[in-house]
């Protein structure tokens, strides 16, 4: 046989005979991107930063980070969320044109980080990573929002 009949068998058997790519999953958004906002990620991004710094008052200092392992577990449960939910922004349904992958990519990185600051029980890794999601919100807002969509 020639070299060029036995790469051309070779080709056909590794590409399957000419058969379709599997088909994708059917992805289905279920709601707007705003109500994924508010329903979903903002509880779970509230729970990671109602639980990291302090609260200075009249009558002293307050400390958020949680304090026991149920605490923890509900940060990193919460951060899990987060970090998903940047997965899920970039399914086909709520996915935007541009730079929103970056945005939605960034979240997760940051959320992960999150989760691993909650699992450790480290308070100031966890205040860094809230700060680190607030900052990717605060970009994707600043570049994707409709002005008085969200209520801010």
């Amino acid at each position: 046989m020639k070299p060029g009949v036995v790469l051309a068998a070779v080709m056909l058997l590794v590409t399957g005979c000419g058969e379709p790519p599997p088909a994708q999953p059917p992805y289905q958004a279920t709601m707007t991107v705003h109500d994924f906002m508010i329903w979903y990620l903002e509880p779970a991004a509230d729970v990671i930063w109602d639980s990291a710094g302090f609260v200075l008052t009249a009558e002293g200092e307050t400390d958020l980070q949680p304090t026991t392992q149920e605490g923890w577990d509900h940060v990193r449960n919460s951060a899990t969320v987060v970090a998903e939910a940047g997965n899920l922004l970039m399914m086909p349904g709520y996915a935007a044109p541009g730079d929103w992958q970056e945005y939605a990519a960034g979240m997760t990185a940051a959320a992960n980080l999150a989760r691993d600051a909650a699992q450790a029980r480290d308070a100031d890794a966890l205040f860094d990573a809230g700060g680190a999601i607030y900052n990717v919100c605060r970009a994707c807002h600043n570049r994707y929002i409709v002005e008085g969509a969200s209520g801010e």
